[in-house]
């Protein structure tokens, strides 16, 4: 499937349909196939990019989605695809939720797969250019980070952290998770939190707020804790109520469009005054009705026993960084970024939940923006023959390099950046100083016509540093191809009737994997111990070194019984007796956000004794061929999860 220098193997195109070519914005580079590094290579000078001005357009938005099943369609609560400049011209998304369900079955599935609200974003934001920058998940609160495919090379330092303030932290039903990142220079934070509920849990709220924002840190020389960034998002479920009016006045006063005589009695407002974590935290007017709690599939408020009164639970704040404090830890006067309010409103037509989304559209003013690309593609405008894919690219100086960088090569929509179609290994040996070139294989390139984007990533960094504008791809496609595509098909439907296939050779969904820049500040939840994943038979006959999930053979790694450190080793068959735990998994391949071979599920004595059915022998580990995810797993420790 995936193909990288060197390697053997093809796969079949990515299923999205390219958009076409689209204007790049400022320090992107613009294609070109000359025969040499030209002068038109070089990067523009600091002096001149420091001077242009920038107004990034971020949508924010939160909803407890209170265990129900995703809507089809979320295009009008992302304001896009309405052809106006503002839902044209936005540049960033975060999307918090909460309530995802969370039940053991559904937890279990998500671990493999990709949850399913975090699909329907993925595949809604997709046509309209957007990316995964990064996810983070707590139990049923959710954070997706997501941004235009061309402004990835200038976010940076992108860390995700969450806090558990459920049943004394030990439970993720309540809390808070966050992402942030350096854009164009300038540090953000989005904060997505789910605090306690009920009328007479306010000072409960508060403090589970200053738990969060105590707990969560983030290392390296940049903004350390929440509130050092220049700008933070704070949103959620942040379960505030409406004081001292009862139910029938306060639907009165909606009926009659008066909410501004509730206003002064919502907990969150009065706590502004009052509450000094609040300080600095701006909230545009609520002039929308109250989004809880209503009748599931109806805009009726709460007609149950309990009729509970309606209330402005579901808010978006934001905090710029105090002007006066110096410098900001992007190294610029913080008070240069102002932030403008653009709307604010709630979303009414969507019932699958007891709450109502809330979206608000930012504005944000920066006198200065870091927009030098660390890496910079030369690509010629279109591949007719195997022989064009060449890619020419010049590395910055300060920029630190790992032998572990990839370079990508992506359909036109695709919507993550594992989420690629082939990839090569990126060389470090100089061709003309900083100026470097690579090859894809013939057998990685996708064959037939469509639109496809370049993409440099670092391992260091885990995003993409460089991008190209789209260029077309026209390369005939091969009977072999499509022959070795029906025979792979035919021994998928020969497999046997006892496995259970988890995640499909072809699934694009994200790595169920600990990020290695995802922390957790709470106690974690118990294992599984009788519970143990299998490669399916098929898996475990291929023969075949390419990085593909349909051919690789899978080596069989469990936990050393005489190390106390966790690490790994090759196991046979034979090694399964006596295990304390699970086997732990492969690594996956970097197609995706991370992919899971196909697996089965097996039952391993807690006895000790070996699984019910064994099977032959499993490869030893040397039979593999590293992808980009797989040797970042083995240089973190480990093969599995």
């Amino acid at each position: 499937m995936e193909g990288h220098s060197g390697g053997s193997g093809s796969r079949r195109p990515g299923t999205l349909a390219g958009l076409g070519p689209l204007p790049m914005p400022h320090g992107v580079f613009q294609t070109g196939a000359p025969s040499k590094v030209d002068s038109s290579f070089q990067l523009p000078a600091k002096e001149k990019a420091a001077l242009v001005p920038l107004q990034p357009r971020i949508t924010v938005v939160t909803w407890n989605v209170g265990t129900a099943m995703p809507p089809d369609d979320v295009t009008s609560l992302l304001h896009l695809g309405g052809g106006s400049d503002d839902s044209d011209r936005t540049d960033m998304i975060a999307i918090g939720l909460q309530e995802v369900n969370s039940m053991i079955n559904k937890r279990l599935k998500d671990a493999l797969f990709t949850d399913q609200w975090s699909e329907l974003f993925m595949d809604a934001l997709a046509p309209f250019n957007f990316v995964l920058v990064s996810t983070v998940r707590m139990q049923g609160v959710i954070l997706l980070l997501f941004a235009k495919y061309f402004h990835l090379p200038f976010l940076r330092d992108v860390q995700t952290d969450c806090t558990r303030t459920g049943l004394g932290g030990y439970w993720g039903n309540k809390g808070g998770v966050s992402v942030r990142l350096a854009a164009f220079g300038h540090m953000l934070c989005f904060l997505n939190c789910h605090l306690p509920a009920h009328m007479d849990k306010a000072e409960q709220r508060k403090d589970t707020f200053q738990t969060i924002l105590s707990l969560q840190q983030f290392p390296g020389p940049g903004a350390q804790g929440i509130l050092d960034h220049d700008l933070v998002f704070w949103f959620g479920d942040l379960n505030f109520r409406i004081e001292s009016y009862d139910p029938h006045f306060v639907k009165f006063a909606i009926d009659n469009n008066q909410l501004q005589q509730l206003w002064e009695k919502d907990q969150l407002n009065m706590a502004k005054d009052t509450w000094p974590i609040l300080k600095g935290f701006q909230e545009g007017p609520l002039n929308f009705a109250p989004t809880f709690k209503f009748d599931v599939g109806t805009n009726k408020y709460d007609t149950s026993a309990k009729k509970r009164k309606p209330a402005w639970t579901d808010r978006i704040l934001w905090k710029v960084k105090v002007p006066g404090g110096g410098r900001s830890p992007s190294g610029q006067q913080s008070h240069w970024l102002q932030v403008t309010q653009h709307s604010y409103r709630s979303h009414m037509e969507y019932t699958v939940s007891d709450h109502k989304p809330v979206a608000a559209q930012f504005v944000l003013h920066f006198a200065f923006r870091d927009d030098l690309p660390l890496v910079r593609l030369e690509v010629a405008e279109e591949w007719v023959r195997p022989e064009q894919a060449v890619v020419r690219y010049r590395v910055e100086t300060v920029f630190a390099r790992s032998s572990w960088d990839w370079i990508g090569l992506y359909r036109v929509g695709f919507r993550h950046c594992k989420d690629y179609v082939a990839y090569v290994w990126a060389k470090h040996e100089d061709v003309d100083r900083n100026n470097y070139q690579v090859t894809f294989s013939e057998e990685s390139l996708p064959k037939g016509h469509g639109d496809f984007i370049l993409g440099y990533y670092s391992h260091t960094l885990s995003t993409l540093i460089g991008v190209t504008e789209p260029f077309q791809i026209s390369l005939p496609a091969s009977e072999s191809a499509s022959s070795s595509s029906h025979s792979s098909g035919t021994s998928s439907e020969e497999e046997d009737d006892s496995t259970l296939e988890l995640l499909a050779p072809k699934s694009r969904s994200p790595s169920p994997g600990k990020s290695k820049r995802h922390r957790s500040r709470s106690p974690g939840l118990a294992r599984f111990p009788g519970l143990a994943l299998r490669p399916s038979s098929c898996e475990r006959r291929g023969t075949s070194r390419s990085p593909s999930p349909q051919s690789r053979r899978l080596p069989c790694v469990a936990p050393s019984r005489g190390s106390s450190d966790g690490g790994t080793q090759g196991c046979g068959e034979e090694g399964l007796a006596g295990l304390p735990g699970p086997w732990t998994l492969p690594p996956p391949v970097p197609r995706s956000l991370g992919l899971l071979p196909a697996l089965r599920l097996e039952t391993v004595d807690p006895g000790g004794g070996g699984p019910w059915e064994p099977d032959q022998e499993a490869p030893t580990p040397d039979s593999l061929s590293p992808s980009p995810q797989g040797r970042q797993r083995l240089e973190e420790g480990g093969l599995g999860p």
